[in-house]
């Protein structure tokens, strides 16, 4: 029985409007304007909601989450102000958008709707991480094996308009809070006592019509619980 399930995608951005913009281009969604500092990106469904909040911390470190993107055109992602990174080393082009932040493009011939490919979660233990969240969210966990380690993954979330989410090994340890994180509904006490920890809770924000907790998973991961 799942603890909770998936709500949507938030990207952390030093300029909201200007990352919100990229993203926007990039996956194929429109953008809306929430507030003086945020923005959000909607598609055809709830499914395909992506935050972007507005912080001010600046990235100063390889982002531990990042999206991977479906694409007709690197080109184009080039136009919309992304960096390739790694063109040769991998069937797939490494990127950063405007602010740096990581992300990997899959080109294809004819790339589907949905311009979200998958969630990739950088871990120290990914077997252990990947079951956990294959345990909060009740689906499958599936295994591996690759050239730099093998890694996890689960596909067919509900609630998603991307393919699935991927755990893999990396050597360095998490060291600052993630700037690409996910939203779910569920039950803080229920998640506490399956391993996670409580960050901040909704009442100690200073924001009074905040209505979500912020715990971490085992390997201290960031994500917002909102009730059911």
């Amino acid at each position: 029985m799942a603890l909770a399930t998936y709500k949507d995608l938030v990207i952390d951005a030093s300029d909201a409007l200007l990352s919100g913009a990229f993203w926007a281009g990039a996956l194929g969604l429109r953008l809306e304007e929430n507030g003086p500092d945020d923005v959000v990106l909607r598609g055809p469904t709830p499914a395909h909601t992506v935050w972007i909040d507005q912080v001010p911390e600046t990235k100063t470190v390889k982002n531990r989450v990042h999206i991977d993107v479906h694409t007709g055109d690197i080109g184009a992602l080039t136009a919309l102000g992304a960096t390739v990174l790694n063109d040769t080393d991998f069937r797939w082009v490494v990127m950063a958008d405007p602010e740096g932040q990581e992300f990997c493009a899959f080109l294809l011939e004819q790339p589907p709707d949905d311009l979200l490919y998958e969630i990739i979660v950088d871990c120290a233990d990914p077997e252990a991480v990947a079951a956990w969240w294959g345990n909060v969210f009740g689906v499958k966990v599936d295994s591996h094996d690759h050239d730099l380690g093998a890694y996890f993954s689960f596909e067919g979330l509900p609630g998603t308009s991307f393919d699935g989410m991927s755990f893999v090994p990396v050597p360095e340890p998490k060291t600052v809070k993630n700037r690409v994180h996910w939203d779910v509904k569920g039950s803080v006490p229920a998640l506490l006592e399956a391993g996670a920890r409580m960050i901040r809770p909704a009442t100690e924000d200073p924001e009074p019509d905040r209505d979500w907790d912020v715990l971490a998973d085992p390997e201290g991961n960031e994500f917002c619980v909102f009730a059911p």
